[in-house]
């Protein structure tokens, strides 16, 4: 496909086929994913490909908790997990929430799903001092997490980012043997869509980009 074309309708895939992704497609979309930048080239990420079906019910199990508090702040007209508006929906409500299929069966439908983790003694975290939630260390991680979904699309296959598991990461850490030095940034399952994104719904560049300041005039082409 045409790079263009890859980066236009590469969309979060959450209903797969039944068909595989063989190990050594696999192998070959990783092998053009690992050319993502990260801090100081030093490539701290790794990526634990699962297979197996008890280890991807227990990623279920895993993500459910933060998945209900999810659906339970969306039914109340929240923005989930955000760490700027404190969260009103309270601790009955969150557990009387049923988790939508949506957020935690992809992990069982997909063919593979890989954990993608990160080294956080190479992470340069230039905002670790700031008084909010850190951003900038993702920064050597997720490039390759990208790359990964627009491999795959160049491939015909598609995934999404999924974080709910996330929240439970020290479970994750013991499930897998990631070591406690070591970040889980995202859980993508990956497959053969159900349907191939076409046409993707974004904001203009107009409502993207500003000239020299937060508030000034949008960038024009």
């Amino acid at each position: 496909m045409d790079l263009y074309d890859v980066l236009r309708t590469t969309g979060a895939v959450r209903e797969f086929t039944t068909d595989p992704l063989p190990d050594e497609v696999l192998h070959g979309i990783l092998e053009v994913a690992r050319f993502a930048p990260s801090g100081g080239n030093r490539q701290g990420a790794r990526v634990i490909v699962v297979r197996e079906r008890a280890t991807r019910e227990a990623l279920v199990r895993l993500s459910e908790p933060a998945a209900r508090r999810y659906t339970a702040q969306r039914i109340a007209g929240e923005n989930p997990w955000n760490t700027v508006v404190p969260s009103r929906v309270t601790d009955d409500q969150v557990a009387a929430t049923r988790v939508p299929g949506s957020l935690t069966e992809p992990l069982l439908q997909a063919p593979v799903v890989l954990v993608v983790c990160v080294d956080l003694g190479l992470v340069a975290a230039t905002d670790s001092e700031l008084d909010r939630v850190g951003i900038v260390g993702g920064g050597s991680v997720y490039p390759l997490a990208w790359n990964i979904l627009l491999a795959a699309r160049a491939e015909g296959f598609g995934g999404t980012f999924t974080t709910m598991a996330v929240a439970a990461e020290p479970d994750v850490q013991a499930l897998l043997g990631i070591p406690p030095t070591w970040a889980v940034a995202c859980v993508i399952p990956l497959g053969r869509p159900v349907r191939q994104v076409r046409r993707l719904n974004r904001r203009p560049v107009a409502e993207l980009a500003f000239r020299e300041r937060f508030d000034g005039p949008p960038l024009q082409g």
